[in-house]
C-alpha cells in the first residue's frame, strides 16, 4: 500500500513539474539526447564503422499544434506535441538522416541523404586533423627547413567550400601558426604551406609549400590587457526578472529562451501585454541566427578557399563559450547552461554560455518638458531599463556578442558585436612604401598582412504579428510638388507623403535598403487599432547592412546567394530555418534561401517569415591589431500601431 502511494505521489510531483516548465518547444534534456543516442546505437546503424553524430536537436514540432498547446482556453488545448528528436550520424562513409519518436523509442524515419553538402564538422575530427600535420613527414621536413622547432607548430583545419568540382569528399585545409611563446596564435601564420586533409579517411590528400615569408614578430601581438578588467554593472535590480524552466518574464514581456548546437541561443513565442485589454499579443514565434558567411578577399592559393559558413559547417552553440561573471554579464545577472550531443551521441553539459540580465541604459525611454503651462514646469519621463538575453561564439579567431534585448515600449532590439583577432598573412614587407603588389589587405604590424573580408550575420525572424496572417508593407516615401496653391493657400513649393505597398509574393519580400527611402513593416491585416490603423511591427536597421560585391557566377556567391539582399520574405515551412541550407559543409547552392524565395510562394496575409542580414564589409586597421575593438550592428522589431497608444504610458 506504501508503495502505490509512494508512486501516485512521484507521478502527481512529475505531471506537476513538468505542467509548470514544459514548453513544447524546450531543447532536448540531457536525458532525452542520451535516449536518443541510445535507440540509434542499439539500430542497425551501430554495427557499421565510425558512427558518429553530428546533429543531435528536437525535432521541429507542428507550428499549428505548438500554437494550440500553448493557448490560454483550456477547453481547446490538444495534448501536448510529440517529442521527437531529428539525428544526423555519418556511419560507412554514408549521412544518415533518423526521425525518433521519444515517448515510443522507435525510429519512425530512417533514410541516406544522397544530395550535396555534408553535416557540420565535430571536434574529434577538427582536434584530429589539427595533430595530423605534425606527424606528416614532408610538413615535418618543410618545418626543419625553415629552423622551427615542430613543439611550437599549431595547425588550425578550415573549412574549403566548392568550386564546381563534380566530386567531394569531405575535406579541410590546415594552416599552420609558430607560437614560440606567443599566445595570440593567429598572428604568426608560417605562410606558403597548405595541407589537404580527408577527413573521413583522417589523410593528407593534398601537400603544397610553395614559398616562404618572414615569421611576422612574436612581440606586441599579446591581446590580453595590461590592466585589471574593470567589472561593469548595470545598476538595476536583480529580481526584475523570473525564469521558470526555459520560459522568461520581465516587465511587460513573456517569451521562451533554448539552445542548440547549431543555431546558440533561440528566442521563441515572444508576447507581449498590452495595457488597456490586460492581455499578451504574439509578436515573434521564433528566432535566431541562422547562418554566417565570412568570405576572404584573397584570390591566392593558401586564401582563396576561406568563405566559412560557420554556423553549418562548426555550429554557433558548439562553439559558445563560457561567460564570465562581471566580464562577459553584469552582476545582476543570471547564467543558464545549454547540452548538445558529443560526437558519440552522448549528452554535454555546456556550463553558463547565457546569461539574462537587466540592463539600464543610462538615457530615457521617453522625457518631455512643458514650460505652456502657466505657473509651471512639468517634467516627467522613463529610464531606458531593458531586459538582455547574451551569448558568445569563438569561431577560430573571431568572437561574436549576440544580444536579444526587450524594451518595455514593445521593442525588440537584436545587436551583435565583432571582437577577437584578425586572421592575418606573412609578408616580408615592413612598411607600407615598400608595397608594390596587391596584398589584398592592409599592412597592420611588420611582416603582417590583415586581409579584407566580409561578415554577413542571417537572422531567421519568425514574426507572428497579433497572429499568423501577416503581410510585408514597404512603406515608401515619394516628394510630391504643390501645385494648387490658391487651394492650399501655402507657400510651399513641395513635401513628401508615404505610399504603402503590400508584396505579393516572394519576389517582392526580397528588399534592397538604401536606393529609396522607405520603412519595412509585418502587419496584421486583418487587426486593426481602435482608431483603424492596421497593427504592425516595423524594421529599424542600425545602419545601411553591407550586401555581398562578389559576382553572380563566384562559387562562393553561388553557395551563399542570399547575401544580395538585406531582407527576404518567405512562406514559412517549418523546415526552412537554415539560409545556407541544412547541410552547409560543401554545398552547392541549391538549398537555402536563395532557392526557397525563388519559389515565388504567396505571402500576403500568409504565415511568413523575414529574413535580415547584418553584414560589414571589414577593410582592417592598425587600430585593429593585435585585437579588434568591437564593431556593432544590429536591427530593431518596433511596434507601430501595434498599441492604442504608448505602451509606457498605459
Amino acid at each position: 500500500m506504501n508503495t502505490h502511494i509512494l508512486t501516485l505521489v512521484f507521478l502527481l510531483q512529475c505531471a506537476f513539474t513538468f505542467g509548470l516548465h514544459f514548453h513544447p518547444l524546450d531543447p532536448l534534456t540531457p536525458q532525452e539526447i542520451n535516449k536518443t543516442s541510445f535507440i540509434v546505437k542499439k539500430s542497425h546503424l551501430g554495427n557499421l564503422k565510425d558512427l558518429t553524430f553530428h546533429y543531435l536537436d528536437l525535432e521541429e514540432p507542428n507550428k499549428t499544434h505548438v500554437l494550440q498547446w500553448l493557448s490560454p482556453n483550456p477547453s481547446k488545448k490538444p495534448p501536448p506535441p510529440r517529442r521527437r528528436s531529428l539525428v544526423v550520424v555519418r556511419a560507412g562513409g554514408q549521412t544518415h538522416e533518423l526521425i525518433i519518436d521519444l515517448t515510443t523509442s522507435k525510429i519512425v524515419s530512417s533514410r541516406i541523404y544522397t544530395g550535396h553538402g555534408f553535416p557540420s564538422l565535430t571536434f574529434i575530427e577538427l582536434f584530429r586533423a589539427s595533430k595530423l600535420p605534425l606527424t606528416y613527414p614532408p610538413f615535418k621536413k618543410s618545418i626543419l627547413d625553415r629552423a622551427l622547432n615542430i613543439s611550437e607548430v599549431s595547425c588550425i583545419p578550415f573549412t574549403v567550400g566548392w568550386y564546381g568540382e563534380i566530386t567531394t569528399r569531405r575535406e579541410v585545409k590546415a594552416s599552420c601558426f609558430y607560437r614560440d611563446g606567443s599566445v595570440n596564435v593567429f598572428t604568426r601564420p608560417i605562410e606558403g604551406i597548405t595541407v589537404t586533409i580527408d577527413v573521413d579517411s583522417m589523410q593528407v590528400v593534398k601537400y603544397s609549400d610553395r614559398f616562404r615569408k618572414p615569421l611576422p614578430d612574436k612581440e606586441g601581438n599579446d591581446f590580453r590587457t595590461k590592466h585589471k578588467p574593470f567589472p561593469f554593472s548595470c545598476n538595476v535590480s536583480d529580481t526584475g526578472f523570473k525564469i521558470l524552466g526555459n520560459r522568461v518574464k520581465w516587465a511587460n514581456w513573456k517569451f521562451h529562451v533554448g539552445f542548440t548546437a547549431r543555431a546558440g541561443v533561440t528566442i521563441s513565442t515572444a508576447s507581449v501585454l498590452d495595457p488597456r485589454t490586460k492581455r499578451f499579443r504574439r509578436v515573434m514565434y521564433r528566432g535566431h541566427v541562422s547562418e554566417t558567411f565570412v568570405p576572404y578577399m584573397d584570390p591566392t592559393y593558401e586564401w582563396y578557399y576561406r568563405t566559412f559558413m560557420d554556423i553549418g559547417e562548426f555550429g554557433f552553440g558548439r562553439s559558445a563559450v563560457n561567460l564570465q561573471p562581471l566580464i562577459d554579464c553584469p552582476q545582476n545577472a543570471a547564467f543558464l547552461d545549454g547540452h548538445v550531443a558529443g560526437p558519440d551521441g552522448t549528452a554535454q553539459r555546456m556550463t553558463n554560455v547565457m546569461c539574462v540580465f537587466e540592463k539600464n541604459g543610462y538615457g530615457a525611454s521617453f522625457r518631455h518638458t512643458e514650460i505652456n503651462v502657466p505657473g509651471q514646469v512639468i517634467t516627467s519621463g522613463e529610464a531606458d531599463i531593458s531586459l538582455v538575453v547574451r551569448m558568445v561564439a569563438t569561431l577560430g579567431n573571431y568572437d561574436y556578442i549576440v544580444d536579444w534585448e526587450f524594451k518595455k515600449n514593445g521593442a525588440i532590439r537584436v545587436g551583435v558585436d565583432l571582437t577577437g583577432v584578425l586572421e592575418v598573412k606573412a609578408t616580408s614587407y615592413t612598411s607600407n612604401d615598400q608595397i608594390t603588389d596587391n596584398v589584398y589587405g592592409t599592412l597592420v604590424a611588420k611582416n603582417t598582412i590583415a586581409v579584407n573580408h566580409d561578415h554577413y550575420l542571417t537572422y531567421y525572424l519568425d514574426l507572428d504579428v497579433d497572429g499568423n496572417g501577416n503581410s510585408l508593407v514597404k512603406a515608401k516615401l515619394r516628394t510630391v510638388r504643390v501645385t494648387d496653391v490658391n487651394k492650399t493657400s501655402s507657400r510651399r513649393k513641395s513635401y513628401w507623403t508615404v505610399v504603402k505597398e503590400t508584396a505579393k509574393t516572394e519576389a517582392d519580400g526580397r528588399v534592397r535598403l538604401g536606393s529609396e527611402p522607405v520603412e519595412l513593416l509585418i502587419v496584421n491585416p486583418k487587426k486593426k487599432t481602435k482608431l483603424g490603423n492596421t497593427v504592425g511591427y516595423r524594421l529599424i536597421p542600425e545602419h545601411l547592412p553591407a550586401t555581398s560585391l562578389l559576382t553572380d557566377d563566384d562559387y562562393p556567391e553561388i553557395r551563399a546567394g542570399y547575401t544580395k539582399y538585406p531582407v527576404w520574405v518567405t512562406a514559412y515551412n517549418r523546415s526552412e530555418r537554415w539560409a545556407g541550407g541544412f547541410y552547409s559543409d560543401r554545398s552547392r547552392g541549391d538549398d537555402g534561401l536563395a532557392v526557397w524565395s525563388s519559389r515565388n510562394r504567396e505571402i500576403e496575409n500568409k504565415d511568413i517569415v523575414m529574413w535580415y542580414n547584418v553584414g560589414f564589409h571589414h577593410i582592417p586597421y592598425q587600430e585593429d591589431f593585435p585585437v579588434m575593438p568591437t564593431l556593432h550592428g544590429g536591427f530593431t522589431l518596433r511596434p507601430s500601431n501595434f498599441f492604442d497608444n504608448d505602451p509606457l504610458i498605459g
